[in-house]
């Protein structure tokens, strides 16, 4: 998982256009007994932006807006519409610590697009820059209850490109820095996990799926079936559980299932795993259907070096078990109009890229060389990510004839033995020990290929976005990478990219030497990978059908 703070493109973020001035929340009332001495929940969220122009304000919970002469077409097409709710613990632009915002940022836009009407929900974070705090519309309050606990649940509001989102208020939860890495992170998830459930009376909508991501949220249906089956909100309601990473599960221990959860015990087995509790095994449990974020990655936990002590329990769900690759926005990540680069280019333009190499070299200290073979990574620095292979056989790959160029944070020790062989090999290596979206860009922009060594991939964004750059990935073939980089065939000319499949330092060398043979001895070939490469559909759209498919089966 990616460090939990939020990147400062996304305090930049755009403001929303025209939005409605917020209504303030009403004082919130403290919880029952026990709760009493925790600190009082929000009072003022969101705060209320000047005036503009009278807007009529939003339902309350128990009332229901008439349909009039004007919208009642709009009213019949959006029944009409299958309707999703999106559940996330995190989604750009709001919040970032991973891969999961990007997904949750996307998607349901992209399913707009194919006639949905889907909506994300997910906690109103301190780190939610005040851009987009200040114009909230609040909706209206319930209370949730965990066990013994009584929890205010405030709901805030607010249109982003095409899609309402809601924000789950509550100040003991979620007004502190940072997403996740709390002592209490069990019990603040699961207050979020009842409190998507509690608020759709509030909220007035009735989704026919409910789909949830990661552990965070994995409690949702085991709720739904346990305590809102009946409700009329739910009572046809499918749901959908995606793992975007199968090592990160929500491991408790098993007292929090009477003092927090409030299950019986007869709901016992839905979430207790190995005498702990088990948030991710609650999900899928009690989805309809378990998604994984590659097709790969699917098959791949069902096996004891992938699945994290799972395996067995999704072999035995295996019926309801597949995997969508994620998709990335190719309308932002475009070499044509990043205004990250020193200079925009695409298929028609090829040769342009190079002056993104040079300009590089220079910023960064490097010989200046048109021709040289220029490497590059972007990423974390740790051992999933296959930092282990790297540093094993570095000296030997900086010996060719190469330049390496790596962006990132993570292990202390890969960070210092990154620096240590730069000092060595200052012509060939630059190591920048930090992270910059900017300069990531740069990156994907000026090198020719793009190393991705990982251990284990769920699915892996940095590949596509380097084959949009004209960057060809050398990756071992796992997750999301396998499905992603089909390996290059010189007879028919075909793939994207250069592959390994052993872990294995050797293995992974060999691959980068037949990337670089093949870019400095047949060039119509290397521009018949570069073209493979930059012409690959990795655009949310195709994804969104294959989503749009799973809810039509369920």
């Amino acid at each position: 998982m990616a460090t939990n703070k939020t990147t400062k493109a996304v305090e930049e973020s755009e403001q929303v256009a025209n939005p409605a001035p917020a209504k303030t929340a009403p004082k919130q009332t403290s919880s029952k007994a026990k709760a009493s001495s925790a600190p009082k929940a929000s009072t003022k969220t969101a705060a209320a932006p000047k005036k503009t122009a009278p807007k009529k304000a939003a339902p309350k919970a128990s009332e229901k807006a008439e349909p009039t002469p004007q919208n009642s077409k709009q009213v019949a097409q959006n029944e009409d519409k299958k309707k999703i709710l999106f559940v996330a613990s995190e989604a750009l632009p709001y919040v970032k610590s991973g891969g999961l915002a990007d997904v949750a940022g996307a998607l349901p836009k992209a399913l707009n697009k194919q006639g949905c009407d889907t909506r994300v929900i997910l906690p109103l974070y301190m780190d939610i820059p005040n851009s987009f705090r200040q114009t909230m519309v609040y909706v209206g309050n319930c209370y949730v209850t965990l066990s013994w606990r009584y929890q205010y649940c405030g709901i805030f509001t607010q249109q982003y490109d095409g899609v309402t989102y809601y924000f789950i208020d509550n100040e003991y939860y979620f007004k502190r820095h940072g997403l996740y890495g709390h002592y209490d992170d069990g019990e603040r998830f699961a207050f979020f996990s009842k409190a998507v459930l509690e608020c759709l009376k509030v909220i007035d909508f009735k989704p026919d799926i409910i789909h949830c991501n990661d552990w965070h949220s994995a409690l949702t249906p085991v709720f739904l079936d346990c305590f809102y089956r009946g409700q009329d909100e739910t009572r046809n309601t499918k749901t959908v559980f995606t793992i975007h990473n199968i090592e990160f599960q929500g491991k408790y221990g098993d007292g929090m299932i009477s003092d927090v959860l409030g299950l019986d015990q007869g709901a016992r087995r839905l979430v207790e795993l190995d005498g702990c509790v088990n948030f991710m095994k609650g999900g899928i449990e009690c989805s309809n259907k378990v998604t994984t974020v590659s097709p790969t990655y699917a098959n791949e936990i069902l096996t004891p070096f992938f699945g994290y002590d799972m395996q067995k329990i999704l072999n035995n769900r295996r019926y309801k078990l597949s995997g969508i690759i994620n998709g990335i926005d190719t309308a932002k990540l475009d070499p044509m109009t990043d205004k990250s680069l020193f200079k925009n280019f695409n298929l028609e333009n090829f040769g342009d890229k190079v002056k993104n190499k040079t300009a590089l070299q220079e910023l960064l200290g490097l010989p200046v060389r048109e021709d040289v073979a220029m490497i590059g990574m972007v990423g974390r620095l740790t051992h999933q990510k296959g930092l282990d292979l790297l540093t094993c056989v570095i000296e030997r790959l900086l010996n060719m004839d190469i330049q390496l160029v790596i962006l990132g944070t993570g292990d202390w020790k890969y960070e210092n033995q990154l620096k240590e062989i730069q000092n060595r090999y200052s012509g060939r290596l630059r190591a920048i020990i930090n992270f910059s979206s900017d300069m990531a860009s740069k990156i994907y922009g000026a090198t020719d290929m793009f190393l991705m060594p990982s251990k284990f991939e769920p699915c892996g964004l940095s590949q596509m976005i380097a084959m949009r750059y004209g960057s060809i990935p050398i990756v071992r073939e796992t997750g999301g990478l396998k499905d992603t980089v089909p390996p290059y065939n010189h007879e028919t000319k075909e793939g994207r990219g250069f592959t390994f499949v052993t872990y294995n330092a050797d293995d992974m060398l060999y691959a980068i030497e037949r990337a670089v043979g093949l870019y400095y001895d047949y060039k119509e070939e290397w521009k018949q990978v570069v073209h493979n490469a930059m012409t690959a559909d990795f655009s949310w759209d195709n994804i969104a059908k294959q989503y749009l498919e799973l809810y039509n089966n369920l």
